[in-house]
């Protein structure tokens, strides 16, 4: 990946990977112009992203953290610089988004 990671990016990376119930993925980059990591074009670099799955179901907050960190290796690798994660294990019932 030789550009920034968008939104839509790590979103389709979430969904073939931990097949979430509930996803919002949502590039912050722009609260962020001048900080550490940011690239100036305010977008690409600080991204939030709230996510369900069954995949939580028993995990500890931070297996759920390294799960999501986990399938975005490769975004990190490439600049993304701060990834806020909201984790929640999906509710009993719930399908797949």
């Amino acid at each position: 990946m030789s550009t920034a990671p968008t939104a839509a990016h790590l979103q389709a990376r979430l969904q073939e990977r931990l097949a979430p119930t509930h996803l919002e993925v949502m590039d912050e980059s722009h609260q962020h112009a001048g900080h550490a990591g940011a690239n100036g074009t305010g977008f690409g670099t600080h991204f939030r992203v709230r996510i369900a799955s069954p995949l939580f179901t028993s995990q500890s907050r931070v297996a759920r953290h390294r799960l999501v960190y986990d399938a975005l290796q490769d975004f990190i690798d490439q600049g993304l610089h701060a990834l806020a994660i909201e984790a929640e294990d999906s509710p009993s019932g719930s399908t797949p988004i």
